[in-house]
């Protein structure tokens, strides 16, 4: 209690704790869109099941890396070597989570570009995924966004409670953004290519900090931020043409 009331006291723990709360809120936010994207793909009486199955994955997968923050810390040790290029069994886990990502968006793009005819559909109801199947993919992708969360916040501060702290406030955001969102998404199927090529962008900067290329996340959100921005401006003149009696394409 003494070691908290101390860290309570002290400014710059404040500014790493907000700090790293919005950095795993916007983490977090990326996961739940993925998460979303996948259940959306379920009959509607098991989305909101999977998708509140899928939140509590990520936030046991966080709070269990936690727990291993030291392992994490001792992971940058190179463990192979490549054509002069050494690796540590962070980078592998990094590429091998930017391959999944890298493979899930375009898998999924390829999904939203040539839909499979509706008699191959999963059932009548218009489901194209099974429940396991699901889970499953949810289960990969809460441990790559993990992943890549507990080793931001290792390299933001060095006190774990912090971490605690941040984690919980992301997860109990993802819990209450978790229907609107996904409602928001099926109402608006452009924002499921544009969270796919987010996914992409992800994946690829994964492989490349794996590989030992340091990419600035303030690069990657900017230029999140903007793609979103630019999106909201066409669904505001796709909305007004329509009010206004004029059709425009989506």
């Amino acid at each position: 209690m003494d070691a908290l009331m101390t860290l309570a006291a002290d400014p710059a723990v404040w500014i790493a704790l907000v700090s790293l709360v919005a950095m795993e809120v916007v983490l977090g936010i990326d996961n739940l869109i993925f998460i979303s994207i996948i259940t959306n793909k379920l009959p509607a009486h098991q989305q909101e099941k999977a998708r509140r199955i899928g939140i509590g994955l990520a936030l046991v997968m966080r709070l269990a890396l936690l727990g291993t923050v030291a392992l994490i810390v001792r992971a940058t040790a190179p463990v192979l070597e490549v054509f002069g290029h050494a690796f540590s069994w962070r980078d592998l886990i990094l590429i091998a989570g930017g391959l999944f990502l890298v493979w899930k968006a375009t898998k999924e793009i390829h999904h939203n570009v040539d839909p499979p005819a509706e008699g191959d559909m999963f059932d009548g109801k218009g489901a194209t995924l099974g429940y396991g199947a699901a889970i499953v993919q949810i289960l990969l992708l809460d441990l790559v966004f993990s992943v890549d969360s507990i080793i931001t916040a290792v390299g933001m501060t060095p006190h774990v409670p912090i971490m605690v702290i941040a984690v919980l406030v992301a997860v109990t955001v993802m819990l209450l953004a978790a229907n609107p969102l996904a409602e928001f998404i099926k109402r608006n199927p452009t924002v499921v290519m544009l969270a796919l090529a987010f996914l992409m962008m992800i994946g690829m900067t994964l492989i490349a900090e794996g590989m030992g290329a340091h990419v600035p996340k303030g690069y990657i959100y900017a230029a999140m931020a903007f793609s979103v921005i630019v999106e909201g401006l066409n669904m505001l003149t796709r909305r007004a043409a329509r009010r206004g009696g004029n059709p425009v394409k989506d």
